[in-house]
């Protein structure tokens, strides 16, 4: 049934997730859940002059939640930090062929732990900047 909800990369990426697994050298982390349907993500990154170098994920959720994790990392990696930022929902959903509308709210996982990792990063390195 579930082949014939999602696109064929959407069970590409769900088979064969990029980037899975932690970090435990990252730079920083973010974490997004959706309690309605017990969905959770956590993103590493790791980051150079302000360029992702290396980015991990760990989520337990369903297909489109492992699809759209593994495609976040994937638009994400080697990107600046400010135009990491910039990737959205509807970004992660287009790049895999699109979503269900039931499952959208699992992109929303991706850009939500994504901008966490990065609004963290900039937390603690401005506090050693002014150490």
């Amino acid at each position: 049934m579930c082949c014939d909800v999602f696109t064929d990369l959407v069970m590409e990426h769900f088979m064969c997730p990029r980037n899975v697994g932690s970090m435990p050298d990252a730079d920083s982390e973010g974490t997004c859940g959706d309690p309605g349907c017990g969905d959770s993500l956590t993103i590493y990154i790791k980051v150079k002059d302000n360029v992702i170098t290396d980015i991990s994920f760990l989520v337990f959720g369903c297909v489109a939640a492992i699809a759209t994790s593994s495609m976040t990392t994937e638009l994400a990696k080697g990107k600046t930090l400010e135009e990491a930022l910039k990737i959205t929902d509807t970004d992660i959903a287009d790049a895999l062929g699109g979503l269900p509308e039931h499952k959208m709210h699992c992109s929303v996982l991706g850009s939500t732990a994504l901008k966490n990792a990065i609004e963290k990063y900039h937390a603690r390195t401005s506090k050693l900047e002014e150490a």
